[in-house]
């Protein structure tokens, strides 16, 4: 969970500029287009206008710049060519009010903010709000502030001009940016994604693209589609960015239709996975089993506790087995045993289930404990105020198969013979057209973990996380197993060297019972290695000089 008072005044604002050579190698490729009109919509401390004086667009007549912060508005001011007109004033605000009637562009340079929605000042809020309702989009209150201004930037683009910007990597899988991709590909005749391997901004703990989007001449005309190079180290920097443009390898239809990842497979790894989809023993998840998040505490640190925590307050009455994250679960099975080495080595294996109503019905050790719990004020917590009794955690159940919402390497389910209640750290499954133990020996294998990578998204420090429905989408063997084949596999999960190892002896054993051929369970192998390596930001393939190609 973030909170907004633990957040620096720099994130906040979403004020992290830009480098010379990446301003450079944009402006570069927006001078070939010979603008006659520009625009920056958040032009900061005037990093892109200081490119643009410095390359000497002779062609351009007016450019015009957006910046809500004076101190900064002030700065590009000095740092601008001559014939820039500064507006300082928010962007969103400029384009519906004014902008969106009056004004056209042959080009749109710059860096958005990358501020979350719920940190946005109520009024940016509904601004970005209504900037999806001008262009008939559909909205989310998970969106971002670099979508509405790229979605404004679009619209405010003449017919044929171009647009160069740096935002967040997660355009190509975060649901909130669907209403974006869907509009790029619908206005712009070429998309192309310059896909660093490296973090380019460090403050932002993300990684960023670099966005070079041409708009249609026409509104009939057929765009060419989306392409993606993958970018080794900076010296791209120095290239021509025209070639890479003209170039590229662009990828249309059903492809984009949705996140984009699979424009990073290659066209043999995309028809392999389209036969997938098609064979009789794969389905999708929610075909076989249902997913329901786990419980919600709203305070876990209060409700998880260790042994120690149950002695000293006497709660053994209301505690509980659980597991939440990884480090509670060293296989694909957890046990009783299990269990009782989670308590013997001090991790929070208890689950506080409180089941009395009042606070006086409580033993006075128990009492204490809870009276712990209104000094931190958890009784003030959204989650926790919400309930008719603060203490009290609702929706306690636990199932035979459980899943962690994050992994680093791949996802995994857990057969729960404990029957350990699990937080919403986890997600808590129910086998329905599979038996429990088939269902979870047969996950972890390379086609379910691709489709994992496409479906979900990531987060800072290479972390995969799936929601519910991401999940539900989740290709999925359906072989036989039973409880010595599952024994088999969580032993060989425990004593793996490394995760890589595992995966492809599990892909052997699933694909084996599939007759799936040594060549395609390579390929498929190599697919979820190429999407799991640049989530982790490692080289998997020279990539320096490599096309992602369609």
């Amino acid at each position: 969970m973030n909170f907004i008072a633990l957040e620096s005044q720099q994130k906040l604002r979403g004020g992290f500029y830009t480098e010379p050579a990446i301003t450079s190698f944009l402006v570069k490729w927006i001078k070939q287009s010979s603008p006659i009109s520009l625009l920056e919509p958040s032009c900061g401390d005037g990093a892109f206008l200081h490119a643009l004086r410095e390359e000497g667009l002779p062609s351009l007549r007016r450019i015009t710049a957006c910046e809500l912060d004076a101190s900064e508005a002030a700065k590009a001011r000095a740092r601008s060519p001559l014939k820039t007109e500064i507006i300082n004033k928010d962007f969103l605000r400029w384009y519906l009010f004014h902008a969106r009637h009056n004004e056209q562009f042959d080009a749109v340079l710059g860096n958005p903010p990358f501020i979350r929605y719920q940190y946005l000042p109520e009024e940016q809020q509904l601004l970005a709000e209504k900037i999806f309702a001008d262009l008939r989009l559909p909205f989310t209150k998970h969106t971002n502030a670099w979508v509405p201004f790229v979605l404004a930037s679009i619209r405010l683009l003449r017919p044929g001009g171009r647009l160069a910007m740096v935002i967040p990597s997660e355009i190509f899988h975060i649901p909130h940016a669907q209403s974006l991709r869907r509009y790029l590909a619908e206005q712009c005749s070429r998309i192309l994604v310059l896909d660093p391997e490296e973090i380019w901004f460090g403050e932002t703990l993300q990684g960023t693209v670099l966005l070079l989007a041409e708009k249609k001449m026409d509104p009939g005309e057929k765009s060419k589609g989306v392409a993606i190079r993958a970018v080794a180290n900076r010296r791209i920097l120095s290239s021509d960015p025209a070639e890479h443009f003209q170039n590229a390898a662009y990828s249309n239809g059903p492809t984009i239709e949705g996140k984009w990842m699979p424009v990073f497979l290659s066209l043999r790894e995309r028809a392999l996975l389209a036969d997938f989809r098609q064979r009789s023993d794969v389905r999708k998840f929610g075909e076989v089993a249902s997913v329901d998040v786990g419980i919600v505490t709203g305070a876990n640190k209060f409700f998880l506790v260790p042994d120690d925590i149950v002695k000293e307050f006497g709660l053994q009455p209301w505690a509980h087995p659980m597991f939440g994250r990884s480090e509670h679960v060293k296989g694909l099975i957890y046990s009783s045993q299990d269990h009782r080495a989670n308590r013997k080595s001090g991790l929070p294996a208890n689950f506080l289930w409180f089941q009395r109503d009042a606070f006086d019905l409580f033993p006075p050790k128990t009492q204490a404990y809870l009276r712990l719990g209104l000094e931190q004020q958890l009784d003030k917590r959204f989650k926790c105020r919400t309930r008719k009794i603060w203490f009290k955690v609702p929706s306690v159940h636990a199932t035979s198969v459980a899943m962690l919402k994050r992994a680093h390497h791949y996802p995994r389910l857990v057969l729960n013979p404990a029957y350990a209640y699990t937080t919403d750290t986890a997600y808590r499954i129910r086998p329905l057209t599979l038996k429990a133990e088939a269902l979870v020996f047969g996950f972890v294998n390379s086609l379910t973990c691709l489709t994992a990578e496409m479906e979900g998204r990531h987060y800072g420090g290479g972390v995969l996380e799936l929601v519910p429905s991401e999940i539900e989408r989740l290709l999925v063997p359906t072989v036989s197993a039973n409880r010595l084949d599952l024994k088999a596999a969580d032993r060989r999960f425990r004593d793996a060297v490394d995760h890589l190892s595992f995966l492809r002896t599990q892909d052997s054993e699933v694909f084996g019972k599939m007759g799936i051929s040594r060549k395609d369970q390579e390929t498929i192998h190599n697919a979820w290695l190429k999407l799991r390596d640049r989530r982790h930001r490692v080289r998997s393939v020279d990539v320096e000089e490599a096309e992602v190609a369609a």
